[in-house]
């Protein structure tokens, strides 16, 4: 790779950013007025702000926008600018003057790096707060949260603390049937049953109503224990039965890890929406490198019929691309393969795709 950057590699630099981004201010301009004319009656009806609506949701849905459909705009704007390129000759004159294939590239994957560093940085940093606000602003103007009931929870807590709730529901943050197991070493010590567990904010524990406590001690004897009410707190919190797909993506870099660990610790089936996002977070940017590459070699050679059957033949890998990705997530709610690699395996196959086609390009 010869360095500094010539004057070429700055020409295909400027075009690929430059188209990239006025995509996306085009694509976002229509998509703000196809969703203001769907969700205008809510607004209307649910007397929403302008200001919240302005500050709170579109300027949030911006980079959730962005970053989801970035492979799009990615492949497109390659197809685009390098099918142009090629119709006009430009890309015959850089090989003629003894500029190798592989040297050409090296400004698109400059490009690609720059928006892979970009997404990386919405996904990482700037998205989470966003969903935060985005969401709160829909379960508040757009669509009421729902109201849902999760059944037969069983966690481990801690280390030989175990928690079972035959039902949790989420309109008055009630668990019925409420039991807490100790284990030390494979014998049980005590079990605190409650017929409901309410939690309660003004001291972040639950309060346990018609509660039955039974303490085992060494000689097989038992020490019971009831009453009619009872607080505890112990390391699980209301929040924790709401985990699931919406409410992973507003959780930061740091958050996330730990619900993890925690989840996995607590043998929490939950846990694969947050590894799902995990995942997503550092899939999505990488994906910039392949279609790249894919696109570069599919629009270089000019083609007779002009740059559209270059552009239908990216917009249909982009959208099988970003279908797959939403996919390859089945594999891990019905269990078929973990999430590190069910969404992975989009960007593996596109790399083989990429490396197949690269090879053959300059031929």
């Amino acid at each position: 790779m010869n360095f500094p950057l010539k004057r070429l590699d700055w020409y295909i630099m400027r075009r690929f950013i430059l188209t990239f981004f006025v995509a996306i201010l085009l694509i976002i301009g229509i998509v703000i007025i196809f969703d203001i004319s769907e969700k205008i009656d809510n607004f209307v009806s649910h007397e929403a702000p302008l200001k919240a609506i302005v500050f709170d949701y579109y300027l949030n849905f911006i980079p959730y926008f962005i970053n989801m459909f970035s492979p799009l705009f990615v492949f497109i704007t390659v197809i685009f600018f390098t099918s142009k390129m090629a119709q006009n000759s430009e890309i015959v004159a850089i090989l003629s003057c003894g500029v190798s294939f592989h040297r050409m590239m090296v400004p698109y994957i400059l490009s690609a790096t720059i928006i892979a560093a970009m997404s990386l940085v919405l996904n990482l940093f700037v998205i989470p707060q966003a969903n935060e606000e985005r969401l709160d602003f829909e379960g508040k103007y757009v669509k009421e949260q729902a109201k849902l009931t999760s059944r037969n929870v069983h966690y481990q807590i801690s280390q030989g603390e175990f928690v079972f709730v035959e039902a949790f529901s989420t309109w008055n943050n009630t668990a019925y049937k409420f039991t807490l197991e100790r284990i030390e070493g494979n014998r049980l010590v005590s079990k605190l049953s409650a017929e409901t567990a309410v939690w309660d904010t003004t001291f972040n524990g639950w309060r346990l109503n018609k509660y039955f406590i039974r303490d085992y001690v060494d000689d097989m004897e038992d020490h019971i224990r009831s009453g009619k009410q009872l607080d505890t707190v112990i390391n699980l919190t209301a929040d924790d039965f709401y985990m699931n797909k919406k409410t992973v993506e507003r959780l930061s870099q740091k958050r996330l890890l730990s619900l993890i660990n925690t989840q996995k610790m607590r043998g929490d089936s939950n846990v694969m929406y947050a590894e799902i996002e995990l995942h997503n977070r550092y899939s999505l940017p990488f994906s910039a490198f392949i279609l790249t590459i894919i696109g570069v070699a599919l629009s270089s050679k000019k083609r007779r019929g002009g740059i559209g059957w270059n552009i239908a033949i990216g917009i249909g890998l982009s959208f099988s691309y970003i279908l797959f990705m939403r996919f390859s997530q089945m594999f891990v709610y019905t269990d078929v393969l973990p999430a590190s690699i069910a969404i992975w395996l989009p960007n593996l196959i596109f790399a083989v795709i990429a490396a197949v086609l690269y090879r053959i390009a300059p031929k």
